[in-house]
């Protein structure tokens, strides 16, 4: 791995290397840092707002050993006309080794990775436009192993905004690929009909049925010009103890806004307590990540 742009450009072999890899680190590096420390250093360059995957990623590049640069683009250069590819050019010469990028231009990863770094500088999509976000399907993956041991055959159920969604998109690629069969649950004005490899089933009742897994979405409100039915919604959309089926897991990316996507009761229950252990494994996919990325640079 030289870079991580998208799911579609890992293979499975990758994409189980990767889980492996995770599962160690939570096994052997919960607290601290790993004991043979590495040299390497990262830069966080975030240009959307960002809680669980910003912090995520800084916690595991210092359990990994790595410096952590968070990247300010109010202070930075950039507004003295500096373009960013010669900003990353720069901070690759200064020493960092691995650009950890957000951002909301679709294909901006990609287009970045086939320009030629003076120095081999590493790319990761740390979420990107409406269409990606590789490490967050990454964490759900793993997070659904190790409850229900395998996706093969297994129904998980997306409820929400799929349209806005780059969680749901990179979740589909991956589950699909190892044999989920995948249900997306919207309201009309929420549907992405170009997601083939999933079911549509507009009514709550019909697409949680026999779920082992629902992953609730939040309204993405900062992405929405048109005024959204908050009420109707919530009456017609919220995943509630009394609708969530006794054997399925329940899982958000983050953030979740109570009370509308998920009933806040169910939240604080111990169903409920899978949705803060995605953000911790997450850290130990992203640890995976970064080192497979750049143990494969320096070989």
């Amino acid at each position: 791995m030289k870079h991580l742009i998208d799911i579609k450009s890992l293979t499975n072999d990758e994409i189980l290397e990767i889980t492996e890899l995770a599962r160690y680190y939570e096994e052997h590096v919960p607290k601290g840092t790993q004991k043979k420390k590495k040299a390497g250093s990262t830069a966080l360059l975030f240009f959307e707002n960002s809680t669980r995957t910003r912090f995520s990623f800084e916690m595991a590049s210092k359990k990994l050993g790595f410096s952590a640069f968070n990247f300010d683009a109010q202070k930075s250069s950039i507004l003295k006309g500096e373009g960013f590819f010669d900003t990353l050019n720069n901070l690759n010469a200064i020493g960092c080794d691995i650009a950890i990028i957000r951002h909301s231009k679709e294909g901006f990863i990609e287009e970045l990775s086939k320009k030629e770094y003076d120095w081999g500088l590493s790319l990761v999509n740390a979420g990107e436009g409406q269409s990606s976000h590789p490490t967050q399907a990454l964490l759900d993956f793993y997070t659904l192993q190790k409850h229900l041991k395998t996706v093969e055959g297994k129904k998980i159920t997306i409820v929400g905004d799929i349209i806005h969604s780059r969680v749901a998109k990179s979740n589909i690629e991956l589950l699909t690929r190892f044999g989920a069969h995948v249900v997306c649950c919207s309201p009309s004005y929420f549907e992405d009909w170009t997601l083939t490899n999933a079911k549509y089933e507009p009514v709550l009742k019909d697409a949680l049925n026999d779920a082992d897994a629902v992953m609730g979405l939040r309204i993405q409100k900062e992405r929405i010009e048109t005024r959204v039915p908050y009420a109707q919604y919530i009456e017609d959309y919220q995943i509630k103890e009394s609708n969530l089926p006794k054997k399925a897991i329940l899982m958000h990316p983050g953030p979740v806004n109570r009370n509308v996507e998920i009933e806040g009761a169910l939240l604080d229950s111990k169903r409920g307590k899978i949705i803060t252990e995605q953000a911790r494994n997450g850290v130990f996919v992203r640890m995976a990540v970064l080192d497979l990325i750049y143990e494969g640079t320096k070989r």
